[in-house]
């Protein structure tokens, strides 16, 4: 995290990074998303089906810190519909090497840290603390349940649980253990 914060990149890629572990999305989904998706209000991120993996809507619910975050980013870009437009056209987002080639240049190999890796660091240290329903953590990282009788079954969001999950994650776990040096997570 200290090395995000001192990257001197463009300032759109060090906030898709700053971002990244906080909200639990897959790289694709990060770089992809739209100011419409935003709900400063609701202090949610609603993002639609058709941008997701599982092809079902998922949505992020936004620690003051990320929404801190995404109001220094509007102030920087307002000109796109995109939170990270691409360098060369506010038409289309940052390229899928974007995230990676930033980890690279501030010397992150491959096999040390990814733009996906910091949803792995998330599951297994929110995993590891004991506090938090493995659903909960689950649905925040939009998995599906591979059960598929349970699936058909078990639609709780555990939505109260993510909030107060992503607030916990942001203000202690997200920032302190990364800041500790947990990396190496990057599968």
């Amino acid at each position: 995290m200290r090395a995000i914060d001192g990257y001197e990149g463009r300032q759109e890629n060090r906030y898709a990074l700053r971002l990244a572990p906080h909200v639990f999305l897959r790289p694709g989904e990060l770089r992809q998303a739209q100011w419409s998706e935003i709900d400063f209000r609701g202090k949610v991120w609603r993002i639609p089906a058709e941008r997701m993996k599982m092809k079902q809507p998922h949505t992020v619910p936004l620690s003051r810190q990320v929404l801190a975050m995404l109001q220094e980013l509007k102030h920087l870009e307002d000109r796109s519909e995109f939170l990270f437009p691409a360098l060369h056209t506010s038409q289309r987002p940052i390229c899928e090497n974007t995230l990676n080639t930033a980890l690279r240049r501030m010397g992150y190999g491959a096999d040390e840290m990814t733009s996906h890796g910091f949803r792995a660091i998330a599951s297994t240290l929110l995993n590891e603390s004991d506090l938090w329903h493995p659903d909960a953590i689950e649905r925040a990282l939009a998995h599906g349940d591979r059960d598929r009788v349970r699936a058909a079954y078990h639609r709780g969001a555990h939505w109260e649980e993510r909030v107060r999950m992503s607030q916990w994650w942001s203000d202690r776990g997200g920032s302190e253990k990364l800041h500790s040096g947990i990396i190496g997570l990057s599968a």
